[in-house]
């Protein structure tokens, strides 16, 4: 069986020169890779007391959904603005052009609830970064931070200073 980093297709100059695009539906698309994501994401959250998986829409959802349910535990979705039917917290976060805002219903968390935080991929980290503050208005706790994949040279990790996070698969470059 291949390894799973063989089955992230990586796209040149995409979506600009100079950068290299980490393609996850490559592993989505492939039962076997898609399972040992799932299961390896997994194991970055084995031993911890979480009471909540929250996802990012849409590929946190792809993810965090399956941990979710394999771990018996709530998973709360968080989305772009306007798209949460009842009544919701948001934030916004910069983006590297301009700004953009999530939200998360607000009684998706309750006071004192340990939370896990999935997603695919942590670029620059302002998306979780925002998450964090939603989850910690709401009175919840981030005990972890998991990725599928992590591009190092855009430095995420430095907007989640304090937190537990951890990624399956690392790439040095952006």
């Amino acid at each position: 069986m291949k390894k799973l980093e063989e089955y992230i297709r990586s796209i040149p100059d995409f979506p600009e020169k100079g950068i290299v695009f980490r393609d996850v539906t490559s592993v989505l698309q492939d039962k076997d890779s898609l399972r040992m994501s799932i299961d390896q994401m997994q194991t970055l959250l084995d031993g911890l007391d979480i009471d909540v998986i929250v996802g990012p829409e849409s590929r946190g959802f792809i993810f965090g959904v399956p941990i979710a349910y394999n771990l018996n535990k709530a998973f709360v979705p968080v989305r772009k603005k306007g798209k949460l039917p009842c009544e919701t917290i948001q934030m916004e976060y910069a983006l590297e052009y301009g700004t953009a805002t999530i939200e998360m219903h607000k009684d998706a968390i309750k006071p004192g609830q340990k939370v896990a935080i999935v997603d695919d991929l942590i670029a620059t980290g302002g998306t979780i970064e925002a998450i964090t503050k939603l989850i910690e208005s709401l009175g919840g706790e981030v005990v972890k931070i998991i990725f599928l994949i992590e591009l190092e040279g855009l430095h995420g990790r430095d907007k989640l200073k304090g937190y537990n996070v951890d990624a399956v698969i690392k790439y040095e470059g952006k």
